[in-house]
């Protein structure tokens, strides 16, 4: 395995550490069971530096473990995968948003595809919680009916505002640490390297 293999697997498993610190450190119950966190601002981060493979493991990894540890494990499959589609998709769109955006300084292209990437990663997330509550609840009521699905969906649709809440505090935290990450070396390469531009090292 070469340095840069050990480099990057390193601050995977850092970025994993942290996403599940992060979601377990400051918890904000809501009346859908769940809580508000700060670490989705680590799950989009994961897929942004680590690319759309690696992100979403690491993110799915950190969530799922930081669901677990925290007494929430019937939710922690579900965020494993919600998770790791989220870190995914704003992985990728950030990496394309920033290579058409390349000609653009580059503190602006990143911004840029952080929020891009961040809007529709954080959206798969509120729509993923969404179904899983309500299949939950559908489930929870003892029959899978139609009556029972409608009252599921009618219950999760009370965690969506929460979710969104969440959702951009994300955006807004992977925004404002992204440019401090980016001063180590490694990172930095990484990201010069998706936005095509020269990096400095």
């Amino acid at each position: 395995m070469t340095d840069q293999k050990i480099k990057k697997l390193v601050i995977a498993a850092l970025l994993t550490a942290m996403t599940c610190i992060a979601t377990m450190i400051i918890k904000i119950p809501t009346p859908t069971f769940g809580y508000i966190h700060l670490g989705d601002g680590f799950v989009l981060l994961c897929g942004i530096i680590l690319g759309p493979g690696a992100g979403a493991l690491s993110a799915g990894i950190g969530s799922m473990f930081s669901d677990i540890f925290s007494g929430y494990v019937s939710w922690a499959p579900a965020t494993f995968l919600i998770k790791a589609l989220t870190a995914a998709s704003a992985g990728l769109l950030f990496r394309r948003t920033a290579r058409r955006t390349a000609k653009i300084s580059s503190s602006v292209n990143r911004f840029a595809g952080v929020i891009i990437g961040g809007i529709v990663g954080e959206a798969i997330m509120v729509l993923g919680y969404f179904l899983y509550e309500a299949s939950l609840a559908a489930f929870g009521s003892g029959s899978f009916t139609k009556a029972s699905l409608a009252a599921g969906i009618v219950s999760s649709a009370t965690g969506i505002p929460f979710n969104a809440v969440q959702g951009v505090s994300g955006i807004i935290i992977a925004a404002l640490l992204l440019p401090i990450l980016c001063n180590i070396t490694e990172i930095r390469v990484w990201m010069n390297n998706t936005t095509g531009k020269e990096s400095r090292t």
